[in-house]
């Protein structure tokens, strides 16, 4: 794909920000909402997480993980595919470490945070006009009997 396309699911994933990352528990999947820390020029996307919680033995056991980033609003979504690892980094810890990190840890210092660490594989984006847009072309497309034009969606080989 086209670095064109690279570029806009970097760029869509940062505005977005808070992603579903989704891992699988045996015969399970599990998702739940975390905030990113979009790095391209790493090839990464970071998340803090608490070595308490499960979602780290499940990586631990199958490191193949979806992230699903949303924005509704503006209707802008993309699915990204990787694989994730679970580490202690102290110092990318405190390099990325922000008031929303404070909420969950008291600092960067605390014993339970670990950074996990996504590396993308694919991607697929959907980026339309927005939502008021979107909904006079269907209306419109409806009246036609045609099909409406509901902006970008691309896959993309990350």
């Amino acid at each position: 794909m086209s670095d064109e396309n690279t570029d806009k699911v970097w760029e869509l994933m940062k505005s977005v920000g808070i992603c579903m990352l989704a891992t699988r528990d045996g015969e399970e999947i599990r998702a739940r909402p975390m905030g990113a820390y979009v790095r391209r020029e790493e090839n990464a996307i970071y998340f803090f997480t608490d070595i308490r919680r499960h979602k780290d033995d499940e990586i631990a056991r199958d490191p193949h993980v979806c992230l699903a980033f949303a924005d509704s609003r503006g209707q802008t979504y993309v699915s990204l595919t990787g694989r994730a690892t679970v580490s202690y980094d102290l110092q990318k810890i405190k390099e990325l470490w922000s008031t929303a990190a404070k909420a969950w840890w008291d600092s960067a210092e605390d014993p339970n945070i670990r950074l996990l660490t996504v590396t993308p594989h694919d991607a697929e984006y959907w980026d339309s006009p927005g939502t008021v847009v979107s909904y006079v072309k269907m209306a419109a497309a409806a009246v036609t009997n045609t099909r409406p034009d509901l902006g970008e969606n691309r896959k993309v080989a990350m």
